[in-house]
């Protein structure tokens, strides 16, 4: 039986976003999977290495930002056009590598619920 393609999108992290309740945010980080930017794209049941997801770089501060989203098609297309799918496990050994390179994490940062939130508040919402 050919494998199933996965699906590019959470749910529950897309109602949590609608919500715009962190506790409901962290409940689908820790629970449920995300979509993340990519560099270039992954190969197929490989987990994706950090050094190929897609930051954004802040001109002014030259700071990153982490941009992950509930579905990819909230990514806007501006982004490199590749994407994977990461679960929290990922999100916390991401965050605590290269957290102190990273501003701030946006979710859906082109709607339709955008939210933000800092490294730090992430890693303690993954920890609990």
């Amino acid at each position: 039986m050919p494998k199933k393609k996965p699906e590019f999108r959470s749910q529950v992290l897309a109602e949590a976003l609608e919500q715009q309740d962190m506790a409901a945010v962290a409940f689908a980080l820790r629970n449920d999977r995300m979509v993340v930017p990519l560099v270039k794209p992954g190969q197929r049941d490989k987990p994706t290495d950090a050094g190929e997801v897609w930051t954004y770089k802040q001109p002014e501060t030259g700071r990153l930002a982490l941009l992950i989203f509930s579905d990819a098609a909230n990514k806007p297309a501006a982004l490199p056009p590749f994407v994977g799918l990461q679960d929290g496990a990922w999100l916390h050994t991401f965050l605590r590598t290269h957290g102190q390179d990273i501003e701030t994490v946006f979710f859906d940062i082109a709607g339709p619920h955008p939210m933000q939130a800092t490294p730090d508040e992430i890693l303690r919402v993954l920890a609990l």
